[in-house]
């Protein structure tokens, strides 16, 4: 049952794509926290916290087809939070012995938080490639149309003569910048987060920070200097950057969307057999695709400022920022990489 358009099996293609939204939805969450817990054992197994046959037992468990979806919720329901019962299940999976082992010296949000890392990192990696490709269409096409004549525009009034070549390249300038963005970024968000119940790892006593560092390695991912349950920029900056991309993005397709009306007709997207037609005026040919850029971008928008204004938590621990980023952050790479796609897709003008 799809509320949100975003992930509607028929709307969806409009608003998002297959591939980011198996990147985001609830199973891969589930199965990134047992990816987590899974590291961890590893790493606590190889430093001599648990042992061997534990860990190699939680890592054969950690599979989502292994959590009891109705015993889940009851958890979550109850608790509020995933990762009571993602442990249970995962430690009933692992069998008596080895299940006593798992999650140990972790709290419920270096698992969340890790697993949320993952996910952005998969996100990111989608967003780069499709930004490639958009960036090569665009190039191809100020090449293409470097001699090609238009009217320039200032106050929707005619100034003087440019080229669609150059209007073309103001599109591509931003985009290129966005691909510097995102690979300068990824250091500041791709980080474990493990810091026990206070940020201390006081449960895992001198071998805390050995840990730590042990399942940043394990998953790939940079460890910080200090735990960060209370200090959101990198996840915040991440939206904020989805919000620039789609804020370029959107420039591109108001413009389409002005060169396509028919007293101009200088641009139109390209022509597929029923797209951006009307049920009544078979005559039209409306910017779908240029449409459709411009709703993803005032929805990522509007999450970016959700993102920062969950930055306020209280303490070493927040009562309710954190649940808010969950609210955000899925559905702003969901609507980016739409957004992104429909600009690959359809902006290769005719």
């Amino acid at each position: 049952m799809a509320v949100n358009p975003a992930d509607s099996p028929i709307f969806g293609t409009l608003y998002g794509s297959d591939a980011m939204r198996a990147v985001f939805d609830e199973r891969a969450y589930l199965q990134r926290m047992l990816d987590v817990e899974a590291a961890l054992a590893r790493v606590q197994a190889r430093l001599g916290i648990i042992p061997a046959d534990a860990a190699a037992a939680i890592t054969a468990a950690a599979r989502a087809e292994n959590l009891r979806d109705d015993e889940l919720a009851a958890s979550v329901r109850n608790v509020g939070y995933p990762v009571v019962g993602l442990v249970k299940g995962l430690s009933r999976a692992a069998g008596e012995q080895a299940g006593r082992w798992t999650h140990w010296g972790a709290t419920t949000q270096d698992v969340m938080d890790t697993a949320t890392v993952l996910q952005v990192r998969d996100g990111l990696a989608l967003i780069r490639s499709d930004l490639i490709g958009t960036i090569r269409a665009l190039a191809a096409l100020a090449e293409r149309h470097r001699q090609t004549v238009m009217a320039g525009r200032t106050h929707l009034q005619h100034a003087l003569p440019i080229t669609f070549g150059l209007k073309c390249a103001t599109w591509l300038l931003p985009l290129t910048a966005h691909v510097q963005r995102l690979d300068q970024l990824r250091p500041r968000v791709e980080v474990v987060e493990f810091g026990g119940a206070a940020g201390t790892l006081a449960s895992l006593g001198d071998r805390g920070v050995a840990v730590m560092e042990g399942l940043a390695a394990e998953l790939g991912l940079a460890a910080p200097a200090a735990p960060w349950h209370v200090v959101r920029d990198g996840l915040a900056e991440a939206v904020g950057f989805l919000g620039l991309l789609c804020g370029s993005l959107a420039k591109i397709a108001t413009d389409v969307i002005l060169l396509a009306q028919t007293e101009v007709a200088e641009v139109s997207e390209p022509h597929i057999a029923g797209r951006g037609g009307s049920s009544t005026m078979p005559q039209k040919r409306n910017p779908i695709a240029s449409e459709y850029v411009l709703a993803a971008q005032r929805g990522v928008q509007a999450l970016v400022q959700l993102m920062q204004g969950a930055m306020a938590h209280d303490h070493e621990r927040g009562t309710w920022p954190w649940q808010a980023e969950m609210l955000a952050l899925p559905q702003a790479f969901v609507l980016a990489h739409g957004a992104l796609l429909n600009g690959a897709s359809y902006f290769h003008f005719t």
